[in-house]
């Protein structure tokens, strides 16, 4: 494995046993070296195309020395119509960073997106708030990435229940009072929850709330912000999923289908 497969990836705690890329080298703080590791590739949505490209870097980058463990690592990701990201990378070694199979992962990672890149598009207005949950993840902030998270499930719930007309007890501001007697309305009329997890709907809720609530360290954050945005990503694709097919019933004409098979 070569450090671009490990760069390529989402940052985790655990330690990925590389090719060796600074052998020979002093490891001294500050002094800067250039580096062949393969090229990096990330997928980012892209605004020019109209849709989810593969961004690489060079092959041959360049690193400076934190310490004998520590690398910082610059680059830009580039897409085939020419647009591009800024993303540095902090890379942490397990045992020293020259020597010949180094264990490594990513510390802080951050690329810097713009008006013609996003991380995402498919969610139209929660694609926002989910960028800002990955680039909290990425720069180490899981207590804040997954706050962003629960706004997203907290809104789509509120969405649904009003376009639906269903009614539910707020707050001054519009939030419910209670979150869980409306998640109940609304997924017994609408589904929102995937089947895969429908009986833990709520459960999700909670434990995204843990956060909010002071119940996880950063580290916990970060290690259970994966599934936890599968979880929540899971409830969007169910949702535009169920309005994409009324669509296209629509669009065929079976706007009766359901009286229709009502009365056979």
């Amino acid at each position: 494995m070569r450090l671009s497969d490990v760069l390529s990836k989402h940052p985790s705690n655990e330690y990925k046993q590389i090719n060796g890329f600074l052998q020979h080298k002093k490891g001294i703080a500050g002094q800067k070296v250039d580096i062949s590791v393969g090229s990096i590739a990330i997928n980012f949505f892209c605004k020019n195309c109209d849709d989810l490209r593969t961004f690489y870097s060079k092959p041959s980058l360049s690193c400076i020395f934190v310490n004998k463990n520590v690398v910082s690592i610059d680059c830009v990701l580039t897409c085939g119509c020419g647009a591009s990201v800024p993303a540095w990378f902090l890379v942490e070694s397990d045992n020293d960073i020259t020597g010949p199979a180094p264990e490594v992962r990513i510390m802080k990672k951050n690329a810097r997106l713009s008006e013609h890149v996003a991380n995402t598009s498919r969610y139209g207005e929660y694609s926002r708030l989910l960028d800002k949950a990955e680039q909290a993840y990425n720069e180490g902030l899981g207590a804040g990435a997954i706050v962003y998270l629960r706004k997203v499930f907290e809104k789509i719930t509120v969405q649904t229940a009003n376009a639906m007309q269903i009614e539910y007890n707020q707050h001054e501001g519009g939030n419910p009072k209670n979150f869980k007697d409306l998640l109940i309305k609304v997924d017994k009329q609408c589904s929102i929850i995937p089947v895969e997890f429908s009986a833990n709907g709520y459960r999700l809720f909670q434990e995204l709330s843990n956060v909010v609530h002071g119940e996880y360290d950063e580290n916990l954050g970060l290690s259970k912000f994966g599934p936890l945005y599968r979880l929540v990503i899971g409830i969007l694709d169910n949702v535009k999923n169920h309005e994409e097919l009324l669509a296209a019933m629509v669009a065929l004409g079976w706007n009766d289908v359901n009286d229709n098979s009502n009365n056979e």
